[in-house]
């Protein structure tokens, strides 16, 4: 990474510190109540961890999580720290910046931090040993040392699970570049490179970048990790996509939350849909893999799916919200839409449910029942 990227904070540097500390504080509170009455420990790890401030002063990602690590009794006993950068002169500036952190002394595990290159060695390093719960987050420069090789040595025991930033415009390049196939081969696997390379000249960039990212979450998926949620940003000199951060779980629990948190952190919008991106310029409007749909849509969708059946609302989100941009709140949303229409029939019905803020709530376990296909 070169030394002029963290002169000053720029607002997606902070998006993307905000995206990764926000689950941070949600998976470590989950994974430290079930840990901590056997005395076991949990992990944050970071491969390109950077200098852990902006010359600005700006706290980046690695001061930001240890200092929600001091500010917790739990983690301050139980959270192993290992920072790492190829760069040595960014690893003696976070030695310094963590070392002048107010209260790091009360850590139980002192942070580790070393200067070695990320690659093949690391990825047959971790595979080697049982780790313990651990967030990985890996936020290479360009995309050399990032493979799914590595992607699977990180979550592939409990409670493991890998955030990554995907350089998607160094790899649009790289594709079309023979000098970067190896490179680009053990990101994707072989197979999937090359279906990329042959057909991504032909499509339009909207297409090139569906098909991208459409490709790295089959892999993930193909490797063992079901759930992959990935978050645009958008270059703000160009307006075109520049990078995804990508998140990459084996549990439900997790995708659900980070998918909130990724909603939340969203810069725009459509009929109540989050756009899974960030863009200052606030031109366009994409959606995660593709989708373009309203909550209006949402509950045309489910009316087909569960025709003819009785379910609650939250066995509705859990089975369909996977592969979607939609969050609980627009089922809740979608549904209240049906049932004010009446289109379902709802237990308790409308009118025998609390309200808030002057809306009628819609609860986890409320049931509706859905008309049977023709029906509605």
């Amino acid at each position: 990474m070169t030394d002029d990227f963290f002169a000053e904070a720029r607002e997606q540097s902070k998006v993307k510190t905000a995206l990764v500390e926000k689950y941070f504080a949600a998976w470590s509170k989950i994974i430290s109540n079930q840990v901590k009455k056997f005395g076991k420990k949990l992990a944050y790890v970071d491969l390109f961890a950077g200098p852990g401030r902006f010359n600005d002063g700006t706290p980046s990602t690695p001061i930001r999580i240890l200092e929600r690590a001091i500010a917790s009794p739990d983690l301050r006993e139980m959270l192993v720290t290992k920072f790492n950068d190829e760069n040595p002169q960014f690893v003696e500036l976070l030695s310094q910046h963590i070392k002048a952190i107010p209260g790091v002394g009360s850590l139980r595990h002192e942070p580790t931090i070393t200067n070695v290159q990320v690659g093949h060695q690391i990825a047959e390093d971790l595979k080697s040993i049982h780790l313990v719960p651990t967030l990985f987050f890996v936020d290479p420069w360009g995309y050399k040392g990032l493979s799914l090789d590595l992607i699977w040595s990180m979550i592939k025991d409990w409670a493991c699970e890998c955030i990554f930033f995907f350089n998607y415009s160094r790899i649009n390049m790289g594709l079309a570049n023979p000098v970067f196939r190896n490179h680009i081969d053990v990101i994707f696997g072989q197979d999937r490179a090359d279906r990329l390379r042959a057909c991504v000249s032909t499509l339009s960039p909207a297409e090139r970048e569906s098909s991208v990212v459409q490709e790295i979450g089959e892999a993930l998926v193909a490797l063992g990790a079901p759930f992959v949620l990935p978050f645009r940003f958008r270059s703000p000199e160009t307006n075109r996509i520049s990078h995804h951060l990508v998140f990459v779980s084996k549990n439900v629990l997790g995708y659900t939350i980070m998918k909130d948190i990724m909603a939340a952190e969203s810069a725009a919008r459509s009929g109540g849909i989050a756009s899974f991106e960030y863009n200052e310029a606030l031109g366009g409007q994409g959606l995660l893999f593709g989708y373009a749909q309203r909550v209006e849509e949402l509950g045309d969708l489910i009316l087909e799916k569960y025709a003819g059946q009785t379910i609650s609302m939250e066995q509705v989100f859990q089975q369909h919200h996977i592969g979607t941009p939609f969050v609980k709140k627009n089922y809740k949303d979608a549904l209240l839409v049906l049932e004010v229409q009446d289109r379902v029939q709802v237990d308790p019905p409308v009118h025998s449910r609390m309200k808030k803020m002057g809306k009628p709530t819609f609860g986890d376990q409320v049931r509706v029942t859905f008309p049977p296909k023709g029906g509605s």
